[in-house]
């Protein structure tokens, strides 16, 4: 059970108990998802693009209209000392940030704003046995991603997952390990967590994040592709065009770098660009040069 592997976890300044990490059940952001979270990464007790993480954290908080009460440089001691007192090296980490109990209602205005920070070891997201990292099958989403003017898409915001909930639910019920949605406009968006790439010709291909969130992964990708010198295309992607891509992976905190083998009944190939980039990503996370 992970509240068994959480181990001590950062509450508003102090450490409690995993087991001891509870809130009320009246909770304003349990019943609205009025909280934002960010998802990172430890490797050999360094964790991966800190800074831009708690920076982020605060962003998406300042697009719900609230405020961390936290500055980003005590986020970044808090979490260093949530690894620190748990001891661990290789591990996902967890802030979140939510709104209290005092009132419920759909107003937060009255409501107080918290803070966790909580760390697990984790290992590769897909990885087999074996140690391989097999591509994954993905099936199309019933949900789209909403238009920029119905919610705060570009914020990482807990009720914004919903319907990434529900479409990756279906895919397992099915044999699929995730989904894949398309946006308002019928263009591919994303996986329910994680951005996707397309390579065509030698040519690395990306939707346009217009709607969806900028991974910080996805943009540490397309650092290294131009790095290697491989050219990079941000735009509007349809399905079929998709549909002829000659390899697919996609990237997160979690996922890292992970190849597609299908989507619905179209099959790919793990191939040399993909492969390359993984590599890439995997010396630059441990702090190795990859170039």
């Amino acid at each position: 059970m992970l509240h068994e592997r959480a181990g001590k976890i950062w509450i508003d300044g102090r450490f409690v108990e995993s087991a001891d990490a509870n809130i009320h059940v009246l909770t304003h952001t349990l019943h609205y998802g009025s909280g934002v979270f960010e998802g990172e990464r430890a490797y050999e007790g360094v964790i991966f693009k800190m800074q831009e993480h708690h920076e982020r954290f605060h962003a998406s908080a300042a697009m719900l209209g609230f405020a961390i009460p936290y500055s980003v440089d005590e986020i970044n001691r808090a979490t260093q000392e949530v690894l620190r007192i748990n001891n661990l090296k290789d591990a996902y980490i967890r802030p979140v940030a939510w709104h209290g109990s005092e009132a419920l209602s759909v107003s937060t205005s009255h409501n107080s704003v918290h803070v966790a920070i909580a760390a697990w070891e984790w290992g590769s997201y897909f990885k087999s046995d074996d140690g391989q990292v097999p591509g994954i099958r993905l099936m199309w989403s019933d949900w789209v991603r909403p238009a920029p003017n119905m919610g705060p898409v570009h914020a990482k915001a807990n009720g914004q997952y919903i319907t990434g909930t529900l479409g990756k639910n279906k895919a397992e019920k099915n044999g699929y390990n995730d989904a894949l949605m398309l946006d308002y406009r019928g263009y591919v968006a994303e996986c329910t967590g994680a951005n996707i790439f397309m390579v065509k010709d030698g040519v690395l291909i990306t939707p346009t994040a217009d709607c969806f969130l900028n991974g910080i992964t996805r943009q540490t990708i397309m650092d290294i592709a131009r790095t290697m010198g491989t050219t990079v295309v941000e735009k509007r992607i349809m399905p079929d065009e998709l549909a002829q891509a000659d390899e697919v992976f996609i990237t997160g905190t979690a996922v890292e770098v992970q190849p597609i083998s299908e989507i619905g009944t179209q099959k790919f190939s793990s191939g040399p660009v993909t492969q390359k980039i993984a590599a890439a990503y995997g010396k630059l996370v441990r702090g190795t040069a990859y170039v």
